[in-house]
């Protein structure tokens, strides 16, 4: 099976009760035969800082996954070896700033996860929402830590679904994808 067809299923299943908490994909903007989703961008520039932009992907073409050709819309973005990690942080957990090694899709399926940039660009990511990690090689500027910050916000603890792409190269531009 393609890594686009597993990141289709991946992003589909989102709408099935997880952890006790019923987890919502993010809303699909109906157009015809032309589904747009929204996403942030954890991008680094070519200066090495990061930043958070929010996205929009509506890159589909037409396919099928069943024998019978019913048809459903795929989207391509990445594609060769991938992992997929399934992370639980307890409650309070702070990672402190890190960078990303791999570009990576996350998905909180429950609690809400946070992420800032080195720009001081910060979102809450909620059950369904979707997050590209590609700040790769981020660098420092004097004492300015380097990366993005994480954690958890609340008292809950938060579940990631993480897929990891060993060969995508990170893009250095937000919204590569739209």
């Amino acid at each position: 099976m393609s890594i686009q067809k597993r990141l289709f299923l991946l992003l589909g299943a989102l709408s099935v009760p997880v952890l006790g908490t019923a987890a919502y994909a993010t809303p699909i903007e109906d157009k015809p035969s032309f589904p747009t989703i929204s996403y942030w961008d954890n991008w680094t520039d070519p200066q090495g800082t990061t930043h958070l932009t929010k996205c929009k992907m509506s890159t589909f073409h037409e396919d099928s996954l069943t024998p019978d050709g019913d048809k459903i819309m795929l989207s391509s973005p990445h594609d060769g070896p991938a992992t997929v990690t399934l992370r639980v942080q307890p409650p309070h957990w702070k990672g402190g700033w890190s960078e990303s090694h791999r570009v990576q899709w996350i998905v909180p399926l429950s609690g809400i996860y946070f992420v800032k940039a080195m720009d001081g660009t910060s979102v809450e990511l909620n059950p369904g929402d979707i997050l590209l990690s590609e700040d790769v090689a981020p660098v420092a500027h004097g004492s300015d830590p380097k990366g993005h910050l994480s954690g958890n916000v609340g008292d809950a603890a938060v579940a990631l679904q993480v897929l990891q792409f060993g060969d995508a190269t990170p893009s250095h531009t937000p919204c590569q994808w739209q």
